[in-house]
């Protein structure tokens, strides 16, 4: 699949399935980490249609700020046409690699953890199903990973306001549905640097961006989420959605 795949058909695909199963119009977005990238391309250029809300978890804009990643997709020595015209789909194994290279030690870090606590059944419970939702990454289609890095690793063309998707110009400033963007406070993924520019970006009056402690994964999934996140994200669509 191609990026244009994922913005002009699967995501309008699914909205209108959402709105034949529900009978609602009105559709809310969330979008987590890149999800929030492709929801904000979709926004962006269907800013007339059916999305009343668009609720964004740390997402990137500003990719000259991915810094490790930046690194790891260096044009001058990363040669992505030859990776995708040669394997095609990206494996999983190498989509792996590149998140455990960003903390080399987090792997090991955590098996002594297990160890340490091998006989608390919650705590081994609460492990592996993390570590089952961290280590069952598909493989990335080939075109769309080769858009991901020529178009933002590259040339952050989202950032510079010149991203367009199967023809269509993905110009944030047309997003003016209200906005919830959330980051969290200890990202490795994506640091704050990264994700700092986005509600600048948007057109609509109505944006607000929540800072709240945890990592990439903890700010989503886990009791810090059930304390912090979930509340935050359910009384902002409460007061818009209802």
């Amino acid at each position: 699949m191609r990026m244009e795949d994922y913005v002009l058909g699967f995501i309008p695909d699914c909205i209108r399935r959402v709105q034949e199963d529900s009978g609602e119009t009105d559709v809310n977005v969330i979008g987590y980490c890149f999800g929030g990238v492709l929801s904000l391309l979709y926004a962006s250029i269907h800013h007339d249609g059916p999305v009343r809300n668009l609720v964004c978890f740390t997402t990137p804009i500003d990719f000259r700020e991915m810094k490790l990643f930046q690194n790891f997709s260096d044009r001058r020595y990363f040669d992505v046409d030859r990776l995708v015209d040669g394997v095609g789909n990206v494996p999983p194994e190498m989509i792996l690699s590149s998140f455990e290279m960003l903390r080399p030690a987090s792997r090991a870090v955590g098996q002594i953890q297990l160890w340490e606590n091998i006989w608390n059944d919650e705590y081994v419970k609460s492990f592996r199903m993390f570590d089952r939702w961290a280590q069952d990454t598909l493989p990335l289609a080939g075109e769309y990973f080769r858009t991901i890095t020529k178009d933002l690793m590259w040339d952050n063309k989202l950032y510079n306001g010149t991203m367009s998707v199967g023809g269509h110009p993905a110009d944030l400033s047309k997003i003016t549905i209200p906005l919830l963007h959330a980051v969290a406070e200890h990202d490795h993924i994506v640091p704050y640097e990264a994700a700092k520019h986005l509600v600048a970006r948007i057109g609509s009056t109505d944006k607000t961006e929540v800072i709240l402690k945890g990592g990439h994964v903890s700010l989503v999934a886990g009791a810090n989420a059930i304390k912090r996140l979930w509340p935050k994200l359910d009384s902002w669509l409460s007061e818009r959605s209802t």
